[in-house]
């Protein structure tokens, strides 16, 4: 399916689960593999970006079965993997290659990781560079600055690395690194990104220490398999709320969302706007916080958002770019450069998109100003194979004048294969 052509709402209304926590779900399958045991993962998503960190371990041993409702993971310990017999495809998953970068520069063995055409331009300087400190000896297209990356694993020493910026993808590579790694690893950030990571390491047993600039691993510490439940994606339910704040008449519950506060970002800032969510039932499973969310239509206000809130939102700015084009004013969006190195330049391709549909937009180097509006325009706009802009713009069209036809939507089934059915069935004509 290369495009979809969705008509203007009525109204959102209903009751729905969102598929799990895809940033969760990468890490459930890493940690597994290299944990003693066998880890049950219950809510995996099986989207194509997790099914690559599936696909990639594998490719190295590891035995991992899906029946469809939980996946097992036959843990091999922290030196069992076996060298790759191929070139391990990361598919579009940044978080895949980025994260897998930094669990193979301390192997005993050479690898290569690669991926699609998009992946391909993403910076891995990034990542390189500080594994590059701790010994890793990494390889690759444009001085290593691209994939494909050759990894010639081997001893690491533990560093203590300040990022430039706040990732936790940065982050996460040099964790798994410093798992390996003689001594202690520590990172610290500008502002803390998401700290799934941390959560998940110490649910398996790592040796951690977090403060309020960022965490320390021991490296040589075995982990020990657990149980992990993955709660609703935000990110994914992010989509869902903005459509019932920007269209009338809409009351919609989502239920079991994970709302981790270094994630939570943007209901921060969709309430800021005037959004009416509420957050039920708060509840911790498997160390992570979920509540069910329930959300109705608003009427929104523009507002400056920048600082430390925009890591805690990073990929949620898509759906709220459109919240901002239907909110009363202007919201202007800064220290938000990260989006220009997604799966696509995300400032430049949602500038361009909301453009189409009448709403003023003007770009900055690291953000965009939004001058709302209630009327949007009907027409074409384009993914630029990006599934967070793919199904941005579909929530777009619901309060459009008319239909909106999105093309390049297959991109949507990295992160949320369900996500067009789901969105008709709360939505009312």
């Amino acid at each position: 399916m290369n495009s979809i052509t969705i008509q203007p709402a009525a109204s959102i209304r209903g009751e729905i689960i969102v598929p799990g926590d895809k940033s969760i779900s990468h890490r459930s399958i890493m940690l597994g593999a290299i944990a003693n045991g066998v880890t049950t993962v219950h809510g995996f998503l099986r989207g194509e970006d997790n099914l690559s960190t599936m696909h990639a371990f594998r490719a190295m041993g590891v035995v991992i079965n899906d029946d469809g409702e939980t996946i097992q993971i036959t843990g091999r310990g922290l030196h069992g993997l076996n060298e790759p017999g191929d070139v391990l495809d990361c598919g579009n998953s940044g978080t895949t290659i980025r994260l897998i970068t930094g669990l193979l520069s301390g192997q005993s063995f050479f690898s290569v990781v690669t991926g699609d055409q998009y992946l391909r331009k993403r910076p891995m300087k990034r990542i390189v560079e500080p594994l590059s400190l701790m010994g890793a000896r990494i390889s690759g297209r444009n001085s290593a600055t691209l994939a494909p990356l050759a990894i010639n694993g081997g001893p690491l020493k533990g560093i203590d690395y300040q990022s430039p910026v706040s990732s936790a993808q940065i982050k996460s590579a040099l964790m798994l690194a410093g798992l390996y790694a003689d001594g202690e690893t520590s990172v610290s950030e500008p502002s803390l990104s998401r700290d799934h990571s941390e959560r998940m390491f110490r649910h398996f047993g790592a040796s951690l220490v977090r403060n309020d600039k960022g965490v320390t691993v021991r490296g040589g510490v075995e982990l020990t398999a657990q149980e992990v439940t993955v709660p609703g994606d935000i990110s994914s339910a992010t989509f869902f709320i903005v459509a019932a704040l920007i269209t009338p008449h809409s009351e919609l519950l989502i239920k079991n969302v994970g709302v981790n506060p270094s994630r939570t970002g943007v209901i921060d800032i969709l309430q800021e706007m005037g959004g009416d969510i509420q957050l039920l039932d708060l509840r911790e499973v498997s160390g992570e916080p979920v509540a069910d969310i329930m959300v109705r239509s608003s009427r929104l206000k523009g507002i400056a958002i920048s600082g430390s809130v925009v890591p805690r939102a990073i990929d949620e700015f898509p759906a709220i770019c459109v919240a901002a084009a239907r909110a009363e004013g202007v919201t202007s969006i800064r220290d938000a450069r990260e989006l220009r190195v997604k799966e696509t330049d995300r400032i430049t391709a949602m500038a361009g998109n909301l453009r189409k549909l009448g709403i003023t937009v003007t770009e900055t180097e690291d953000g965009m100003d939004i001058t709302g509006s209630e009327q949007l325009l009907g027409g074409t706009v384009d993914s630029s194979g990006d599934h967070r802009i793919a199904m941005s713009m579909s929530v777009a069209a619901l309060v459009a004048s008319a239909s909106i036809t999105v093309s390049d939507i297959a991109c949507v089934a990295t992160s949320f294969p369900t996500f067009f059915p789901l969105l008709e069935k709360v939505v009312s004509k």
